[in-house]
């Protein structure tokens, strides 16, 4: 049976043929050549902070997180090509992990609000436009508590389109961001951030396209995973956070704080401990789980699972439900007195276009 006879209800089997002839063409085209200088600040005195496989989709490949001696820029190396930024992140937000996707920000809607929150006590905003914006589900939040603002999207996903058609923004851009500033420039008085930067190749150049977007006085808010959260270490590979190898690069808030400033832009105020999302060990143990017993059927394997591998699946994620439980009672109990003292696993900035 040829993947356009497949039934409409068996899409895992439909990708199975283009995935396994990209995986046949062998993974080296999938990366960079290695650095051996810091992609932020050139320093060359690099140490490995981190080695780990794809634990969340199963993908092949192995990814390692250099950190600079220097700066503390912390970055993929050898970084992902062109190639390689598609072939992991298909089916990752879209297509097959649509579903999981959205169904993580739809339990968050507390937390997008609150991104909005930083920015309403300083200003009140008219248009904004929300860059990697995914599937609009922070513009939809949004929205409910500032009902005179227009919400725009961007993103380089077809989910951005999605979200225009169901409402959610007014208008979706599909596109790389730093290559539609003369189209955007001069329209916004907000843009927004929020878990971007560390997915892009190079986030300096974000920053000078967002100061090329927005207009003396027009504000950026950003939020970004914290490198420097306690829990990276005690985490290691399992650090959700890390995400490999989707995050090409995680800035400490001072590194971030410099470039902004460089390229026109002053801090108005900033957050280390609001943002934090308590889910470090529970997602830890979802994760170590979901890698010892393995996945469901994806299609970069060269077959689904059998029936004694679904059995054991299912016997084995029954029993890490106690573990689930004492991670998850861990997180609440350790997120108040963490927030306070280095375990917070995220940071907001708010800055002004000078």
């Amino acid at each position: 049976m040829t993947a356009s006879s497949l039934p409409e209800t068996d899409p895992v089997a439909a990708r199975r043929p283009q995935y396994l002839a990209d995986i046949a063409a062998g993974l080296d085209r999938f990366f960079e050549p290695r650095r051996e200088d810091c992609p932020w600040c050139g320093g060359a005195r690099l140490t490995t902070r981190l080695r780990t496989v794809d634990l969340l989709q199963h993908k092949p490949g192995r990814f390692e997180l250099s950190e600079c001696a220097d700066c503390r820029h912390i970055f993929q190396n050898p970084r992902l090509s062109i190639a390689g930024l598609e072939f992991y992140y298909r089916d990752c937000y879209d297509g097959l992990g649509e579903q999981q996707m959205a169904a993580m920000f739809e339990g968050n809607t507390a937390g997008l609000k609150d991104r909005a929150a930083l920015l309403t006590r300083h200003h009140a905003p008219k248009r904004w436009l929300d860059v990697g914006t995914g599937h609009g589900h922070f513009c939809r939040a949004a929205a409910e508590v500032l009902p005179d603002t227009e919400f725009h999207g961007l993103d380089m996903s077809a989910g951005v389109e999605l979200a225009q058609e169901k409402g959610w923004i007014a208008r979706g851009f599909r596109g790389n961001f730093p290559e539609m500033t003369a189209e955007l420039a001069g329209n916004y008085d907000v843009l927004s951030m929020f878990h971007y930067l560390e997915h892009t190749l190079d986030p300096r150049a974000e920053l000078s396209a967002a100061a090329a977007v927005l207009p003396p006085g027009g504000h950026l808010v950003i939020e970004l995973p914290d490198p420097e959260c306690r829990w990276g270490r005690i985490l290691g590979r399992y650090w959700m956070p890390w995400l490999q190898p989707q995050h090409l690069n995680l800035m400490p808030i001072g590194n971030l704080r410099k470039a902004a400033e460089e390229v026109g832009f002053r801090v108005v105020d900033e957050q280390r401990a609001e943002p934090h999302g308590g889910m470090d060990m529970v997602a830890a143990v979802a994760l170590w789980a979901n890698w010892v017993v393995g996945g469901n059927d994806v299609p970069w394997r060269p077959k689904p699972p059998s029936t004694l591998h679904k059995i054991a699946r299912k016997a084995s994620m029954v029993i890490t439900v106690p573990l689930m439980v004492l991670a998850f009672l861990g997180d609440k109990l350790l997120a108040p007195w963490g927030r306070k003292h280095g375990f917070s696993n995220a940071y907001r900035v708010l800055l002004v276009r000078n």
